[in-house]
């Protein structure tokens, strides 16, 4: 079936589902099939739960006029996805980044979103997968579609920007996330920046960080750009007012207040408010808007729980952020601060040393004591004694000490899974 075909089919559902689990009445079930499964084997189930129609991509499973056979279920999503863009004729903000990606997403979409109808990437839907569901999740109504982009490995930035075709983009950053995929941090620095060869071949709009020599490096020649803190290229300039706890900043003489703690989190305000202001929105509806974003989902949250107040980021990690956090956290004016950090992922034949550092920069700041929970942690040699190792998740809840009136830090990758310190608090 050719793609304005299947895209005709596609208006009349409700929306799109790729697991049987989540199937609603008259959406469109794509069978896409992994490693230890086939897809295909649920186009029935889909089917009998609701579903109007099932792509599949084996003969075999065509049972029904309403299960239409392609060639590859992926790259029909994919190429259903980019269809359904051009039809639209919306504009499209992308951006990507080492850290601070979702945050920035949600920033960008709290504040667009006051003056336009916006949709945006939910979660971290921002794969081969989830790109084109959240292009696919887009309607008549979107004005404007916020596209969060994540990779490991060099290419799938450049794969995913042909897919949404983004009009405008910004970069988070270039950190130490995912070496092991991207080959150390020059592959990160050269898999991010597709997305700039992307945007600059076909002259889109770029906004970036002019005070990251990075990002000003790499577009110094290019004029469609948008930068912020450089007072000498573009009019868009900040101060840093306060950061503890949270961020407050200032712009044309008007004090913004935020929910989010971290200098890592002002140039995310930053960003946001850039674009914000490039849309035309004015400071005060930009100033309502991060006024009300309060971070979820395991990002920056500040909880209070009994005497003591925690800081929960323990949605993922990696050597830049991990660094970022802890120095922001040693400046807290809490008297008894303790750090619970977890083993950072996807760093290859750098993990040992990566940690490592981590355990050396500890030695500089005033933390009170730091817990160090997995594996890599675990082989780390400590240089003074407020540190307590423990290689296993069950190992630090079996010696578990209760803690209280502390101020503390909860970081690791995704995998360690440390929200669950908070059933022990």
């Amino acid at each position: 079936m050719k793609i304005d075909a299947l895209h005709q089919l596609f208006l009349s559902c409700t929306s799109i589902s790729t697991d049987t689990r989540k199937v609603k009445d008259n959406c469109m079930f794509f069978a896409l099939s992994g490693e230890n499964f086939n897809g295909n084997t649920f186009a029935t189930e889909a089917l009998n739960k609701g579903a109007k129609y099932a792509i599949i991509d084996d003969p075999k499973y065509k049972t029904t006029d309403n299960t239409i056979l392609v060639k590859n279920s992926l790259k029909t999503l994919q190429e259903l996805a980019t269809y359904h863009r051009d039809y639209l004729g919306l504009k499209i903000i992308a951006l990507t980044g080492s850290n601070g990606k979702t945050t920035t997403k949600e920033l960008i979409n709290a504040v667009i979103s006051q003056k336009y109808n916006t949709t945006a990437t939910i979660g971290n839907l921002n794969n081969h997968i989830g790109v084109p569901l959240t292009l696919l999740s887009m309607d008549k109504n979107t004005e404007i579609g916020i596209v969060e982009m994540g990779a490991n490995h060099k290419k799938e930035i450049a794969f995913l920007c042909n897919i949404a075709k983004p009009d405008y983009g910004y970069i988070t950053n270039f950190g130490k996330a995912h070496l092991e995929g991207f080959g150390g941090i020059e592959g990160v620095i050269e898999g991010k920046s597709e997305m700039y060869e992307y945007l600059i071949s076909n002259n889109k709009q770029v906004f970036f960080n002019a005070e990251d020599p990075i990002q000003k490096d790499k577009l110094s020649t290019y004029n469609n750009k948008i930068g912020f803190n450089d007072s000498i290229t573009n009019n868009y300039n900040y101060t840093l007012l306060d950061t503890n706890p949270f961020v407050s900043f200032k712009t044309e003489d008007k004090v913004i207040n935020s929910n989010l703690i971290g200098t890592y989190n002002y140039t995310n305000l930053c960003a946001a408010c850039t674009i914000g202001r490039h849309f035309k929105l004015t400071i005060h509806q930009i100033q309502n808007a991060i006024k009300n974003y309060v971070p979820t989902n395991n990002r920056s949250q500040i909880i209070d729980k009994d005497s003591n107040t925690i800081i929960l980021d323990a949605y993922n990690a990696n050597p830049s952020s991990m660094d970022v956090a802890l120095n922001n956290f040693s400046i807290h004016k809490a008297k008894n601060k303790i750090a619970i950090l977890g083993d950072m992922f996807e760093l290859g034949i750098s993990a040992a040393a990566e940690h490592q550092n981590i355990v050396n920069l500890l030695a500089d700041l005033d933390i009170n004591k730091v817990i160090l929970i997995g594996e890599n942690f675990y082989k780390t040699k400590l240089h003074h004694t407020n540190l307590e190792q423990y290689k296993s998740f069950e190992d630090f809840k079996n010696n578990y000490k209760t803690i209280k009136d502390s101020a503390l830090l909860i970081k690791g990758s995704r995998g360690m899974a440390l929200e669950r310190v908070l059933e022990l608090l």
